[in-house]
């Protein structure tokens, strides 16, 4: 099946810009991506300083999606879209960086959906969503989107 953005806008009932291309499909892929403010990562990549908590309790992701990240001041939303039963999140982690948002694992392709930035597809497997930081002089500071 062919995901575009306007197949997720329809089945989440979130909208995105105008100047989105709403019949674009959107390409899956099983590496890191960014979308704003956060980044999505395999946990293979991180697993030596990220992890799930021991008993973490997971909650299935809906086919409306769940929010992960709302932009600062109370912006645009992050939103993970998954078919029934394919995909379970957590906030329950341990990241000695402190960007940890949560983890996900998925059975099959899962999507982000983002009203400025479209959308982007996680193949399969399981991934760390992360808060973005970036360097200013001396100073680190988190993205804001």
């Amino acid at each position: 099946m062919t995901v575009t953005l306007a197949s997720l806008t329809r089945q989440t009932g979130l909208s995105v810009l105008d100047h989105l291309e709403q019949s674009v499909r959107i390409p899956v892929i099983d590496g890191l991506q960014a979308q704003g403010d956060l980044i999505v990562i395999p946990l293979s990549v991180v697993a030596a300083s990220v992890s799930p908590w021991p008993g973490a309790r997971w909650e299935p992701v809906p086919p409306e999606g769940i929010e992960l990240l709302r932009g600062a001041a109370g912006g645009n939303p992050h939103t993970l879209v998954a078919e029934p039963g394919t995909c379970r999140w957590t906030r329950r982690v341990s990241d000695s960086s402190g960007l940890a948002i949560g983890v996900f694992t998925a059975t099959a392709p899962v999507y982000l959906l983002h009203p400025e930035h479209g959308g982007s597809g996680c193949a399969a497997g399981t991934y760390v969503v992360r808060r973005q930081r970036e360097q200013e002089g001396r100073r680190a500071r988190l993205v804001a989107d």
